[in-house]
């Protein structure tokens, strides 16, 4: 999957957003590469272009060596989106083996369900399952092509703790086929956990691409939390280093870009009870890579 030089705007003239600006961007085979940004920053409007629902008004996307659109019709691609109601009246079954049917070469309907982990409830009606059995039917209907390719748009949005898991579970045996897997999500622990890179989008614009550890070394702060004990917060920001800091119940986080001067100071200052020094965690260093610049201006919602 390449993107060069994609660009897409919304809007009527004098009030247009760039929503998509100048991305470059390549995906090898078997990756699994997570997309963060903020609401707003061109996550959605980038998955449209990747899955031709959309075209750039300036430079180019392939995927698989193919326009998007000859690529889905190929069932190269799979996609799971936020968005879509249930069909009423048909089972999980006949729906996965209906969108099989129209793909040239498709998964066997039992591996979709398999694989998506809803062979289970195969014979129960759309309309009657639950939000999280409902996501995971959209995930077989995306598998039903058998894809080399799978694009996911929040996919576990709507599945609690132990849903997600099983459904990682599932991504994971997906993409050890040698598929690629690219998805977006809010939850960045997942984006840590599961993919091998991570790619921060701001703007319309790709501000960092990497491995969870190579971003959050690149963002250039580490937390440094300790035990307040009953001592007032007022001056943590005027620490050495200090970026900004947060307090749970009693303790103190501080995000700080020099660890060493901000534990001296605390050590004067004689406030080291529970202290404890660690790298950024991905949301930290997410903050600070997509914090507004000074004067910037951001726009107010994504078009897609």
């Amino acid at each position: 999957m390449v993107f060069t030089g994609a660009v897409k705007t919304f809007g009527r003239a004098g009030q247009r957003v760039r929503a998509v600006d100048g991305i470059g961007l390549t995906v090898e085979r078997g990756e699994t590469v997570a997309l963060l940004g903020r609401n707003g920053a061109g996550k959605s409007t980038a998955i449209s272009l990747l899955l031709g629902l959309n075209e750039p008004d300036a430079g180019t996307v392939r995927v698989l060596g193919r326009t998007p659109d000859q690529a889905v019709r190929a069932g190269l691609v799979g996609a799971m989106l936020q968005e879509g109601q249930p069909i009423p009246r048909v089972t999980v079954q006949e729906l996965i083996a209906f969108v099989a049917s129209t793909y040239p070469r498709p998964m066997p309907v039992a591996g979709a369900l398999d694989l998506a982990g809803v062979t289970e409830y195969a014979n129960r009606r759309i309309d009657k399952l639950s939000g999280g059995q409902l996501q995971r039917v959209r995930f077989a209907v995306a598998l039903a092509g058998n894809p080399e390719l799978i694009v996911l748009d929040e996919p576990t949005a709507a599945l609690d703790v132990e849903a997600r898991h099983t459904f990682w579970d599932s991504m994971r045996a997906y993409a050890r086929r040698g598929n690629t897997v690219i998805f977006s999500t809010h939850y960045l622990e997942e984006a840590d956990e599961n993919a091998d890179r991570i790619v921060v989008v701001d703007r319309g614009r790709i501000v960092a691409d990497g491995s969870g550890e190579a971003i959050k070394t690149a963002a250039g702060h580490s937390q440094v939390s300790f035990d307040l004990a009953g001592r007032s917060t007022e001056g943590l920001e005027l620490l050495p280093g200090v970026v900004t800091f947060e307090v749970t119940g009693d303790r103190a986080v501080l995000h700080t870009e020099d660890s060493d001067a901000t534990v001296v100071e605390l050590a004067r200052l004689n406030a080291i009870r529970g202290l404890q020094v660690s790298q950024a965690s991905l949301e930290a260093a997410f903050l600070t890579l997509t914090a507004p610049a000074a004067g910037a201006s951001r726009p107010e919602k994504e078009a897609v």
